[in-house]
């Protein structure tokens, strides 16, 4: 089994990303953390650990700051940044500090479970020990990419579709791609164009708002809501 801490300074949160580990199997929750003190705590006291899913947004401090103070203490745990932190230079440490992926909230638990079944790939690749060729290494780094949306037309990035996909999924009501901009930090332009492909593929289905005048407004839902 897997070991995992959750940390996320939302209780709810925390118990809801739990319990969505403990359903890909191979995976165990090892310990929740909500602060900083207690994450680094649980790196120090838990008697195996293996993952830590890190929230960066913390009371205390942030989840790269735990992440650094663990390397300096000489952890070398695997990190999964789990947060709504998308600024691209909370990502560009996120990588420099080691993290091994990095999972933009909102998200269902099928985009965890893609992160996390990428991860157990790599354990398996590199559980053979040995010397790497170069195709063994780029078999590594493989290991760690999950699947990406099917069929993109190109230009279209994975990251961005499994940002709309997931916001839509999350909806309760349909959305309109203003909506989903919102929702997701991209461009009006970029969600209409993104949903317009779900639409196209048979994800994601469009319904019509009419108001008392002009024109109606379009608005999408997923299509397994619909």
């Amino acid at each position: 089994m897997i070991e995992v801490l959750v940390v996320d300074d939302d209780t709810r949160v925390a118990r809801v990303n739990a319990a969505y580990v403990e359903k890909v199997p191979g995976f165990h929750v090892a310990g929740e953390a909500h602060n900083a003190a207690d994450a680094l705590r649980q790196v120090e006291t838990l008697p195996r650990l293996d993952l830590v899913l890190m929230d960066h947004y913390l009371p205390d401090d942030t989840g790269l700051a735990v992440v650094r103070e663990m390397r300096r203490r000489g952890h070398q745990t695997d990190v999964i940044m789990v947060t709504a932190a998308r600024d691209v230079s909370t990502v560009q440490a996120a990588m420099r500090q080691g993290a091994l992926q990095y999972l933009v909230k909102p998200f269902a638990f099928a985009g965890l479970r893609a992160k996390l079944e990428a991860y157990a790939r790599l354990r398996r690749t590199l559980d053979g020990g040995g010397e790497a060729e170069q195709a063994e290494v780029d078999r590594i780094f493989g290991a760690l990419s999950a699947p990406s949306e099917p069929g993109l037309p190109k230009g279209h990035s994975p990251t961005t579709a499994e940002l709309v996909r997931q916001a839509l999924m999350n909806a309760e009501h349909p959305l309109s791609a203003q909506e989903i901009a919102e929702r997701t930090g991209v461009s009006r332009q970029t969600a209409q164009r993104y949903l317009k492909f779900l639409e196209r593929t048979g994800r994601a289905r469009l319904t019509l708002k009419y108001g008392d005048a002009g024109r109606p407004e379009h608005r999408y839902v997923w299509a397994t809501r619909a």
